[in-house]
């Protein structure tokens, strides 16, 4: 396949990075349903939750040089072939032993696709003609996250908890074909090994690391398994992250991770920025789940519903501010989404109380999906357009892998201080519950607010910089048949 079609071959991947980022937060509001379905507890329905996040971002670093050896639509391929099967094991599972198995797969299948996508923009459309393709990623990537509440609670309700699984069967299924008939097999010139220590390094440190976080108050901070304790793990963790680096800068034949990349000022702001939008765009929700569920007794339908205007507008926006950032400085597309979100968090706060309407939080939504649909394009154009493009795989992997640790930290940190604001609340609001949980929902959500505005103070480190021309360091020619 030719590169004359670029837009027909990033739509077909599109629809794959649509389910991946789809499921990261389409299970929350299907948890009180899983619980009930499933005859099972809380913590092990957050694992469902928990696992497909830990084994989506943990082999993230080797799956995207997987594609500078095999060639990215062959291991997109494999990952969305993957992901189609376990989710429909999700779908079948009739324990929760078993849907945390498929949904281990599940992540799995995401972690090979994701890089790819990044790398494909790379190689399909030239610098100059990159915003307008970042800008249809970006919104697929801010869509697909805003909308997980409103499609889950929609299928919750009408055909049970098992159709945010079995829905992604026919579309997968579709983006399989239209990946095969559209998308072009370039195959790397050069061979490529692995490097084995640092993939073993990388995995396990993050995988502790991960693992910590995320159960971290499941295991009240305390004892995870005999004398062993969750700080020692992430701990543990953290050290075996310092060798991995340590092995990258003393290997310089083929490492996992090119430490030249953090060279280039805007990847390096991009990557932390990024951080800031995975933890925000995973913290945001359950704060809000427990306000309308909880607090104003709505249906998962009808949250799920208050958040489509934000999913319409984040959907609309993306595409147009991402043929903005090729003629504009991305620093302040960036800076702007994340403040518009922020802003957005803001007004949420301020409007809504125990006793207010739905309705009070769609303007606080409204600009927050302004902010969702303004910064994913700028911010990972800013962060691919300098970057070489045998590079491309490597740093798509590493931008995609940090902004699901973001999401980590954000889910992590936000379930600790929700719990802790709740405890205080009830207390202080003298067992008046939706009072308690309303306040609670309201401080929890400042966290996400002040991550947003740590983000755009980085993202003043970026600057406007000629994009890289592919012609020092040609695309992979594609594959003969």
């Amino acid at each position: 396949m030719p590169r004359s079609n670029p837009w027909a071959a990033l739509s077909a991947l599109c629809i794959g990075f649509f389910m991946i980022l789809l499921d990261t937060t389409i299970v929350s509001i299907a948890i009180p349903a899983m619980v009930t379905g499933l005859k099972t507890d809380l913590n092990s329905v957050v694992w469902v939750m928990s696992v497909y996040l830990l084994t989506y971002a943990v082999p993230m670093l080797f799956t995207s040089r997987l594609g500078d050896r095999f060639g990215p639509k062959r291991v997109f391929l494999a990952g969305l072939v993957v992901f189609t099967a376990a989710s429909a094991a999700c779908g079948l599972a009739g324990t929760a032993g078993l849907l945390i198995a498929a949904r281990a797969v599940q992540g799995l299948g995401a972690a090979l696709m994701t890089p790819q996508t990044l790398a494909f923009i790379t190689n399909l459309f030239p610098p100059t003609k990159r915003g307008p393709a970042m800008g249809l990623w970006g919104g697929v990537a801010g869509l697909a996250t805003i909308a997980g509440p409103l499609l889950g609670g929609v299928l919750v309700d009408h055909l049970g908890w098992q159709w945010i699984f079995f829905v992604n069967i026919p579309v997968g299924v579709v983006g399989i074909v239209l990946t095969v008939l559209l998308v072009p097999d370039w195959q790397p010139k050069n061979s490529h090994s692995f490097d084995v220590p640092g993939i073993l390094l990388s995995g396990a440190g993050l995988c502790l690391l991960v693992f910590g976080l995320q159960n971290g108050q499941h295991y009240n901070w305390g004892k995870v398994a005999g004398p062993v304790t969750v700080f020692e793990v992430i701990a543990a963790g953290v050290v075996l992250l310092i060798g991995f680096v340590a092995w990258q800068r003393f290997n310089r034949k083929e490492p996992l991770l090119p430490l030249d990349v953090f060279g280039n000022r805007n990847f390096s702001a991009g990557t932390l920025v990024g951080v800031t939008v995975g933890f925000t765009m995973t913290s945001m929700f359950l704060p809000m789940v427990l306000y309308t569920q909880e607090v104003l007794d709505l249906t998962p339908t009808k949250a799920g519903l208050l958040t489509a205007p934000m999913s319409l507008l984040s959907g609309i926006i993306a595409p147009f501010i991402g043929r903005m950032s090729d003629r504009a400085n991305p620093k302040y597309l960036v800076i702007f989404g994340l403040l518009a979100l922020a802003g957005g968090l803001g007004l949420v706060v301020v409007m809504v109380r125990a006793t207010s309407s739905p309705l009070a939080m769609i303007p606080g939504l409204l600009v927050a999906g302004l902010g969702t649909g303004s910064v994913f394009a700028p911010m990972s154009n800013a962060a691919m357009s300098s970057v070489e493009p045998r590079l491309a795989g490597a740093a798509s992997g590493i931008l995609n892998t940090a902004r699901q640790v973001g999401g980590v930290l954000g889910s992590a940190a936000t379930g600790v201080l929700l719990q802790a604001r709740i405890t205080a609340s009830a207390t202080a609001e003298q067992g008046n519950m939706p009072n308690a949980l309303t306040d609670a929902a309201r401080q929890t959500l400042v966290l996400p607010i002040a991550v947003l505005v740590l983000g755009a103070l980085v993202a003043l480190a970026m600057r406007r910089t000629t994009p890289r021309q592919p012609v020092a360091s040609p695309a992979p020619e594609p594959a003969v048949a």
